[in-house]
């Protein structure tokens, strides 16, 4: 199997980490109180004391430091080095040395590290999985990771049909090289911010505030966020009854579904894998 390293260079694969690290230099108090805000709605949940939380792609690790927040014990990984130093460094800013919360560098579809894990009480993985290059064997082995009753939280990018398959070409050509880079970049942020402007004029909506007030969807940063999704590759996606039923035959329950978001719970009679 191919590295990390081997796969961007050969311009199959996004640098995450790069873009979190910038993030990073945005990220405050009041971001990290929405990230925060929004885990404890998805898990219906003021507090996680005494629960465990294995965050599957940690990326910045925004989430982690939610979790963290609010007393699970936090598992972090992910393959992008970048975005494990990412984590490492909200670990260090916030939480110090924390025994609670550990951070490694490894791939979810390493099946015999996912198998060295023990169960948790909250898989989570958030835009994660359909970035692998194979997310349907990602699900099935973050499915094996939850504890009988336990909660799997993932967002899944929707299929468009002609549209997600035009979206994957554009985010191969970011990840070809710098030329292909820099076309991407000039073609469509102009374009996307155009396009929202417009809209927002039509809708009677302030423009401004769809950058300044960004910071409410999870902490996030609009810019930031526009790179993630220009440059976001391997790019894998499938209908909401196509994830629905894939995760319920592995003995899951749906709990809550809102566009990309998928709540599961593992039902008492599931088997835990291996």
């Amino acid at each position: 199997m191919s590295s990390f390293r081997e796969e961007v260079a050969a311009g199959e694969r996004f640098e995450f980490g790069k873009n979190w690290s910038s993030f990073l230099r945005v990220l405050n108090e009041d971001r990290i109180r929405e990230a925060t805000r929004s885990l404890q709605v998805m898990l219906e949940a003021d507090r996680l004391d005494g629960r465990s939380f294995l965050d599957i792609g940690s990326g910045s690790g925004l989430s982690s430091l939610a979790a963290r927040r609010i007393g699970a014990q936090v598992f972090s990984f992910d393959y992008d080095a970048g975005s494990v130093d990412c984590t490492k460094e909200l670990r260090r800013r916030y939480c110090g040395e924390d025994p609670s919360w550990t951070i490694e560098e490894a791939s979810v579809l390493d099946a015999d590290f996912m198998a060295s894990l023990p169960p948790f009480d909250i898989v989570y993985a958030w835009g994660t999985l359909h970035h692998t290059g194979r997310m349907w064997d990602a699900i099935e082995l973050a499915a094996r990771r939850v504890q009988t009753n336990g909660l799997l939280v993932m967002m899944i990018y929707p299929d468009w049909g002609w549209l997600s398959l035009a979206w994957r070409r554009v985010k191969q050509l970011y990840c070809s090289s710098l030329v292909g880079r820099t076309v991407v970049l000039a073609v469509f942020v102009p374009g996307l911010v155009i396009r929202w402007f417009i809209l927002d004029v039509c809708r009677r909506k302030n423009p401004i505030r769809r950058y300044t007030n960004y910071y409410k969807k999870r902490g996030m940063s609009r810019f930031h966020d526009i790179v993630d999704w220009l440059g976001g590759y391997p790019y894998e996606f499938a209908k909401p009854d196509e994830v629905v039923r894939f995760v319920e035959a592995r003995g899951f329950t749906l709990q809550k579904l809102h566009k990309t978001r998928y709540l599961f719970r593992k039902s008492p009679n599931a088997v835990i894998s291996a």
